[in-house]
């Protein structure tokens, strides 16, 4: 698929001859790249229903998207640093965080730029609807003060709980997915500057993961899937 995981398109049986089609039944397991170990998931048997305006069907099943879930998790690609160039391109510092919260005004009184680091903390929960599926996935956000001699001081980290969406297109031979945010929910999980009340940085840090985040994970999603 990419330099982060495989996908295992093996026949699970031999194909199914009928006399109007043929059955293949594919194992449609991914897997971290270069670790087989098995997902902690089983692959549950479906059947597509009878058509025949079309010479191919395929059909995923939630497994398939488990074991995706899975392998991005293990593999690190929900681990995303937000470095401190991007936030100055966002006007975002230590200054703006004070000016919401008096704590980091009187912990930071010069202003530095800071730095974010995002981390999935438990693989993403996928849930399948038709024609899209969605993904609820808990995590962490760091922010840290980037001082003059290049080091990092860490600020506060924060809980988040993010519902996702993800709309499926087939192109080009590829599964494609369109991320889209739907809820947030942000905790303070550690402050270095003291307790403050997390609902204060709600809309910035909701600006931050709609404008820098879902674009990048868009962009590698529109990579695509390779089919069978």
């Amino acid at each position: 698929v990419d330099d982060l995981a495989e996908v295992d398109y093996s026949l699970n049986s031999l194909p199914a001859v009928f006399q109007p089609f043929i059955d293949l039944d594919l194992k449609g397991t991914v897997y971290p790249a270069g670790n087989y170990t098995a997902p902690p998931y089983m692959a549950v048997p479906f059947a597509i229903p009878d058509q025949s305006d079309s010479m191919l069907y395929l059909a995923f099943s939630e497994y398939f998207f488990q074991t995706s879930s899975f392998a991005y998790y293990t593999a690190g690609a929900f681990n995303i640093t937000i470095a401190e160039e991007t936030c100055n391109y966002f006007n975002i510092s230590t200054e703006i965080f004070g000016s919401i919260i008096p704590e980091v005004a009187r912990y930071s009184v010069t202003p530095y730029p800071v730095m974010l680091k995002l981390m999935a903390t438990e693989i993403p929960v996928v849930s399948l609807e038709q024609d899209s599926f969605t993904a609820e996935i808990q995590g962490s956000m760091e922010v840290f003060a980037v001082l003059p001699d290049s080091t990092d001081q860490s600020l506060f980290t924060m809980n988040i709980v993010a519902n996702t969406s993800f709309a499926l297109n087939i192109f080009d031979q590829k599964l494609m997915g369109s991320l889209c945010l739907n809820r947030l929910h942000f905790s303070l999980a550690q402050s270095n500057v003291g307790f403050f009340e997390i609902s204060l940085l709600e809309n910035i840090l909701s600006y931050i993961l709609q404008t820098e985040v879902i674009p990048s994970a868009n962009a590698k999603l529109s990579k695509g899937f390779p089919l069978p």
